[in-house]
């Protein structure tokens, strides 16, 4: 009996192991079948995002984001990829041009051989998350393009379950905010961003609007746990779903206290960077929300969901301001997620790509080989 206990539980240990860190059986048979001759071309060009509106957070405001539009060729086919850099991140355009300049990809003749391209990439130098992204992503969007697959349908999910995505509403205004809603007429759910002395007043002026569900996104802009626990049951009887990031990510035990006794779920963000982080967040949050531009990209991001289930986490998929390059990235693991916050490219006036659309409130992947984009705008 003994021996049969040992044996489930080393092979469900195993199981979990190769569903985190393993890689997809589909990969490398058609990395045999591909013929292709060649060395891997990675291209880069400095883009900036032009906002619809102003956008304010618990801390900041911003009309225009930085971004960094990447290319890697290989064979004639070319993967598009994608840095976003909004300020609190800590990387610019410099930061990611200079890394990139450092990124040789021709010491490289085969793009099936992910892992010890992105391993290479990632030990190049600490940190630079969104530079490494904007790699990970082309190199994914080439090679499904070369197996003309979309990515959703290489790990095996189905594209009719991803979520509604939420529309954030920046903090303004009443005016603005009430623009802002009526704007976001086709949306199911919206984020509200709050963390100022003006959170009860977002609220009420939007429940002067509309009766739609709301999600939070507080950025660590509470303080006080008793304070973010009476506005937790606040929230809930506003029909808010969930409490993102109330406090500060260095008040873990703060948090933990809020998340064991809060009416509504808590979702770790600005304190989930990684996938070392996803075990730290356990039991401190409800969830987690993970974001290319914090985790590398589409490989990380996709162990970490993988490990979040695993461990009964709720999962949310989210995003900076974005083109639809990242966002069509993102929108790849959305299938497996409880909520998705996928709207970055409806905040921008300038997009350059067509990708994943969002059909009466709801994530559309369509079937398009790797992360499903069309060009539409030169840059």
């Amino acid at each position: 009996m003994n021996n049969r206990r040992d044996f489930i539980k080393s092979s469900t240990l195993l199981a979990g192991s190769t569903l985190v860190l393993g890689t997809s059986p589909l990969l490398s048979t058609a990395s045999q079948k591909f013929g292709g001759k060649g060395k891997l071309k990675l291209r880069f060009k400095p883009y900036t995002l032009q906002l619809k509106h102003v956008f304010t957070l618990a801390t900041s405001s911003r009309s225009t984001t930085p971004v960094v539009l990447t290319e890697i060729e290989y064979d004639g086919v070319i993967g598009y990829g994608e840095a976003s850099m909004p300020p609190y991140l800590g990387e610019s355009h410099e930061t990611v041009l200079k890394f990139l300049a450092k990124v040789d990809l021709s010491k490289f003749d085969d793009p099936f051989e992910m892992e010890n391209i992105l391993n290479y990439v990632d030990h190049l130098e600490a940190g630079n998350k969104a530079a490494k992204a904007s790699v990970d992503i082309a190199l994914h969007d080439l090679v499904g393009k070369i197996m003309k697959q979309p990515w959703y349908k290489i790990w095996g999910y189905d594209p009719s379950k991803t979520p509604n995505t939420s529309y954030t509403i920046g903090i303004d205004t009443p005016e603005v905010v009430r623009q802002k809603v009526k704007e976001a007429d086709p949306y199911k759910i919206l984020k509200v961003k709050l963390g100022r002395e003006t959170d009860k007043m977002m609220i009420e002026t939007i429940r002067q609007v509309t009766d739609k569900p709301l999600c939070v996104d507080i950025n660590q802009g509470w303080k006080d746990r008793a304070f973010a626990l009476d506005m937790a049951h606040w929230l809930k009887e506003k029909g808010v779903v969930f409490l993102e990031q109330a406090m500060p990510k260095e008040q873990v035990d703060d948090n933990a206290w809020l998340t064991e006794h809060s009416p509504i779920p808590t979702i770790g963000d600005e304190a989930v960077q990684r996938l070392d982080d996803v075990l730290k967040a356990h039991k401190v949050y409800s969830g987690i929300n993970i974001k290319l531009m914090k985790c590398t990209g589409m490989r990380e991001a996709h162990k970490m969901l993988e490990l979040g289930r695993a461990l009964g986490m709720k999962m949310m998929i989210g995003c900076m301001t974005e083109t639809s390059c990242a966002i069509s990235a993102a929108s790849q693991l959305a299938p497996m997620v409880d909520w998705a916050d996928l709207d970055g490219a409806l905040l921008i006036a300038n997009d350059v790509y067509k990708g994943m659309e969002v059909l009466d409130g709801k994530v559309t992947l369509n079937a398009l080989p790797g992360l499903g984009l069309k060009k539409i705008r030169s840059y």
